[in-house]
């Protein structure tokens, strides 16, 4: 989704002209930014909340020349899904007769021999 569908949106559910919906969507953005710009905590209740989080020196490669590199401190924005909003991603729409505890809904008799073998030996890596 970008912003244009967002938009569309507005337009579809208000009925307001589409030059007063980018107006608005481009307002409630643009207070967003600044508000984090100034290290703000934002809560959007049933949404989430965005948050400014302090980032810690590092020390980085050149992907080059190999030498090290130092990273300075900085700030990075974070988000926090809400109850709602991680409630509805998380649903999964799986067939009626789905099993999850079982890896292979197949008899093995109908598998492969080298594909039984390997179903029932350990995998090892050397």
């Amino acid at each position: 989704m970008i912003k244009l569908d967002i938009v569309n949106a507005v337009v579809a559910t208000t009925n307001i002209s589409r030059t007063k919906a980018e107006q608005a969507v481009e307002t409630v953005f643009e207070s967003l930014k600044q508000a984090l710009g100034r290290g703000q905590r934002i809560e959007l209740r049933r949404f989430g909340v965005f948050s400014v989080k302090p980032r810690k020196t590092g020390i980085g490669r050149n992907p080059r020349t190999g030498e090290e590199v130092n990273i300075p401190p900085g700030k990075a924005v974070r988000f926090k899904p809400g109850k709602e909003l991680q409630a509805s991603t998380n649903k999964e729409k799986r067939p009626s007769n789905f099993s999850s505890r079982s890896s292979l809904n197949v008899r093995p008799s109908s598998l492969p021999a080298a594909l039984q073998l390997a179903r029932t030996s350990p995998l090892v890596l050397y």
